[in-house]
């Protein structure tokens, strides 16, 4: 199957750039590759191309940067969405984008399904809303959103590698502990939506993180603990929990984000490994270099 990957210079495209079946012939472009702000110029890429499938993994992620930057957050997260899913009606292709727990307010107590009512409370979480709802729009049976959370690699500009570079430093650090959501490696998420991909009949709403759930301090005593034992750290860091309010940021985030699963583990036949298991996993291949 033909697969055109977009953003595959992010942590969730180079994973799923690497993590491809043989039987997907994949086309992965980075921005340099496509100007996804020109609808010529993004029609005329998926024409030339024939792709089957596009995977959609490009995304303005600069979360509290969004909040002074709302124009090119919606160029990214919802007009480009929106002309790469006109690309793939006019080509006849299946779309498979992804989104994020942001879309939610955070009110909740218990896992939000994917049919739970959306309330963003922010630039970043509005946009990536928007574009949810041009691919539905567009591609209303050809199409699959797939929304996670609090994502990360060994590579790329994420919270575990900004934690271990202060940690790395002998920084004390204060970290938020009343956030919660599920630190979720972008290896994980790769894997899901090749599994998706598999099942060329599905559409609609899907979730997908690690098991469990943290709060950002959580992840950050994890990632101290979880260092030293693979020798990048030489001993635990100082890590104090503090409140939202002692952190403030330009945008609001949801204080609960945790993602209900289960439609995803039955389409699939996929079942997550705890987030702290993926966590030593990423450690690992950190400290092999």
């Amino acid at each position: 199957m033909k697969t055109l990957i977009t953003g595959a210079g992010g942590q969730v495209g180079r994973a799923l750039a690497a993590l491809a079946p043989v039987s997907f012939e994949v086309v992965a472009t980075a921005r340099g590759d496509l100007d996804l702000a020109d609808a010529g110029a993004t029609a005329e890429f998926v024409a030339a191309h024939e792709p089957d499938l596009i995977i959609n993994a490009a995304a303005y992620t600069a979360v509290d940067r969004a909040e002074s930057e709302p124009e090119l957050a919606h160029e990214i997260n919802a007009a480009a969405a929106d002309r790469l899913a006109a690309a793939a009606a006019a080509q006849g292709a299946r779309m498979i984008h992804l989104s994020t727990d942001f879309v939610f307010d955070g009110s909740h107590s218990t896992p939000y399904a994917p049919d739970a009512a959306t309330a963003p409370l922010s630039v970043y979480g509005q946009t990536k809303l928007e574009g949810e709802r041009a691919v539905r729009t567009r591609l209303p049976e050809a199409s699959v959103i797939l929304r996670t959370a609090w994502v990360y690699a060994a590579v790329g500009h994420n919270f575990l590698l900004t934690m271990l570079r202060l940690m790395g430093e002998g920084r004390p650090l204060r970290v938020v502990a009343d956030q919660i959501g599920t630190p979720t490696s972008a290896a994980s998420i790769a894997e899901t939506v090749w599994a998706l991909a598999a099942q060329t009949d599905l559409e609609g709403t899907y979730h997908w993180t690690d098991a469990g759930v943290a709060s950002w301090y959580d992840f950050a005593m994890a990632i101290s603990e979880e260092a030293v034992a693979c020798g990048l750290l030489s001993a635990p860091a100082s890590v104090t929990p503090i409140t939202t309010e002692e952190y403030p940021t330009a945008a609001h985030r949801p204080a609960f984000s945790v993602l209900d699963t289960r439609s995803t583990c039955a389409a699939t036949g996929l079942a997550p490994a705890h987030w702290r298991v993926r966590l030593r996993q990423v450690l690992q291949e950190i400290a092999r270099g």
